[in-house]
C-alpha cells in the first residue's frame, strides 16, 4: 500500500472484503447480482449498512436506486458519486462495486482530512445498470433520466417470463411508482462516477487514473436467421436450408467489418431452434453488439455487416430480419467538468492524489454517467486495469492502484463539493 494512503487504503480494503462474497459463483469464481434477485437485496442492505454506519441520510427513489446523503438533499446543487453493485452473467469483482466502495472510502479521507462541506453530497447505487436480466442496461438509470419510458419498462422480461414489474414488486418495491424523476437531477450539480478501466490503455501509458472524454456510440442489434429443420442425417447438404451456416460467416463478417474500421462487433449471445444435435436449425438468433469512436464509422461497420448477412443468407436460401433493440449515441462528457477534474487532479501542490498529466480518454462501454450526461452534467474516472480484462471473473485491479483511485475521487470531492 503506497505510504500516506493508510487511512484510504484500510477503509476500501475493509468494505471489499465484506462486500466480495455476495453473489458469488462457487464454481465459476464470477458475480451473478441480478437485478431484484435475492443477490441484489443483500447487496442493496450492505449498502444501507455502509450508509448508516456513517450517519449518511438513506433514500430509495422511486425507481429502486439507493441514495445515501450527506447534507441537505433540498438544497441543490449537489454532487454526487457511486455507480452500481449488478453484474453481468458470471461478472468480475471490479465492474460497478468499485465505484461504489471507492465512494464510501473517498468520503472517510475527506473526513479525515476535516474537509468542510459547502455542498450536499450523495452517494448512489444505480439498479439494474447491467441488464443482465432483462436485456437492457441502465434501467435505474434510464427512467430516471426519462430515458426509458414506463410503458416500455413494463414490457420487459426476463429469460423464465417474469416482467420487471413483477420483480420488482417480488422484491418488495412498488412498480407503479416508476418512472422519470426531473425533480431528483435538478437537485445535482455535478455526477462524478469511478469505474475501473475496461481496456488496457492506463496500463500501456503507466498511469494508475484516467479522465473520460467521452464514451462511444454502441447499440444491439438482432439478427434472425429463418431456415428450415430438417434431419441432420438423412438431409443432404445441396438440400439443407440451414440458418447456421449464414450465422457463421455472418459472425466472421463482423470481425473482418470492425478490424477494418477500427471498431469493435461481436456476436456474444445466440439462441437456436430446435436446438437439437441430430436437427438441423429452423431458426438461429444472434445478437450483435457494435461501438465505434464515431458516427460515422459505427454506421460503416454496421451496414458491412448487415450486407454480408443478406448476402450470405440469400445464398443459402435464408429469411433474414435484423432489428435494433438499442442505441446509445456518442456522450461527450462535459468539457467544463472534465477539464476541472484533470485540474484537480494534476494540481502539483494542491492535488494529494500526485497525478500529474492525468490521461483523458475515450471508453467503447457504457455507463449510468452516460446515460445521465443529458441532464446533468457528469463526468468519469478510471482506474488501471493491467489486463484489460472485464466482464469476467479475471477482472482485475491491483489493491495500490485501488487505494490511488479513492484518493483521486477524495480530491476531486473535496475540489467540487468543499470550496
Amino acid at each position: 500500500m503506497p505510504d500516506g494512503l493508510s487511512g484510504a487504503g484500510s477503509s476500501f480494503l475493509e468494505m471489499w472484503g465484506e462486500l466480495a462474497g455476495i453473489g458469488r459463483h462457487s464454481g465459476s469464481g464470477g458475480y451473478r447480482r441480478f437485478a431484484w434477485t435475492g443477490a441484489d437485496a443483500d447487496c442493496r442492505a450492505w449498502f444501507q449498512a455502509q450508509a448508516e454506519a456513517r450517519g449518511l441520510t438513506l433514500e430509495l427513489d422511486r425507481n429502486g436506486n439507493q441514495w445515501a446523503w450527506l447534507g441537505d438533499p433540498s438544497a441543490g446543487d449537489a454532487v454526487v458519486t457511486g455507480s452500481h453493485l449488478d453484474s453481468v452473467p458470471d461478472g468480475g469483482a471490479f465492474d460497478g462495486p468499485l465505484g461504489v466502495v471507492s465512494s464510501f472510502a473517498a468520503l472517510d479521507e475527506l473526513r479525515g482530512r476535516n474537509a468542510r462541506f459547502t455542498r450536499p453530497l450523495a452517494i448512489v447505487n444505480f439498479g439494474d445498470e447491467e441488464g443482465a436480466r432483462f436485456g437492457l442496461a441502465c434501467v435505474g438509470s434510464r427512467l430516471t433520466a426519462g430515458e426509458l419510458t414506463v410503458e416500455q419498462a413494463h414490457r420487459l422480461t426476463d429469460a423464465d417470463g417474469i416482467t420487471l414489474p413483477q420483480a420488482m414488486e417480488a422484491a418488495g418495491h412498488d412498480p407503479d411508482a416508476i418512472g422519470a424523476d426531473p425533480e431528483r437531477l435538478a437537485r445535482i450539480g455535478a455526477f462524478v462516477e469511478l469505474h475501473v478501466e475496461q481496456g488496457r490503455a492506463l496500463d500501456l501509458t503507466g498511469d494508475r487514473v484516467g479522465v473520460a472524454s467521452a464514451i462511444w456510440p454502441h447499440g444491439r442489434w438482432r439478427f434472425d436467421f429463418r431456415g428450415e429443420a430438417n434431419h441432420a442425417g438423412t438431409t443432404r447438404l445441396v438440400d439443407r436450408r440451414d440458418p447456421m451456416l449464414s450465422y457463421a460467416e455472418t459472425v466472421l463478417a463482423a470481425r473482418r467489418e470492425a478490424r477494418l474500421a477500427g471498431a469493435v462487433a461481436t456476436f456474444g449471445k445466440i439462441s437456436v431452434e430446435p436446438n437439437g444435435v441430430n436437427a438441423i436449425p429452423s431458426l438461429v438468433r444472434g445478437w450483435l453488439d457494435s461501438r465505434a469512436a464515431d458516427q460515422a464509422t459505427l454506421d460503416t461497420v454496421v451496414h458491412g455487416i448487415e450486407k454480408a448477412a443478406r448476402e450470405y443468407a440469400d445464398a443459402h436460401g435464408i429469411h433474414l430480419d435484423v432489428v435494433r433493440e438499442s442505441f446509445t449515441p456518442v456522450v461527450e462528457f462535459e468539457h467544463a467538468l472534465r477539464d476541472e477534474i484533470a485540474r484537480l487532479l494534476g494540481e502539483e501542490d494542491g492535488g494529494k492524489s500526485a497525478h500529474l498529466n492525468v490521461p483523458v480518454l475515450g471508453t467503447g462501454a457504457g455507463h449510468d454517467a452516460g446515460i445521465l450526461s443529458g441532464s446533468i452534467p457528469t463526468a468519469m474516472l478510471f482506474v488501471r486495469n493491467p489486463t484489460g480484462v472485464s466482464h469476467s471473473p479475471a477482472e482485475y485491479a491491483a489493491e495500490d492502484d485501488c487505494v490511488a483511485g479513492v484518493t483521486a475521487l477524495a480530491d476531486v470531492l473535496e475540489g467540487l463539493a468543499c470550496k
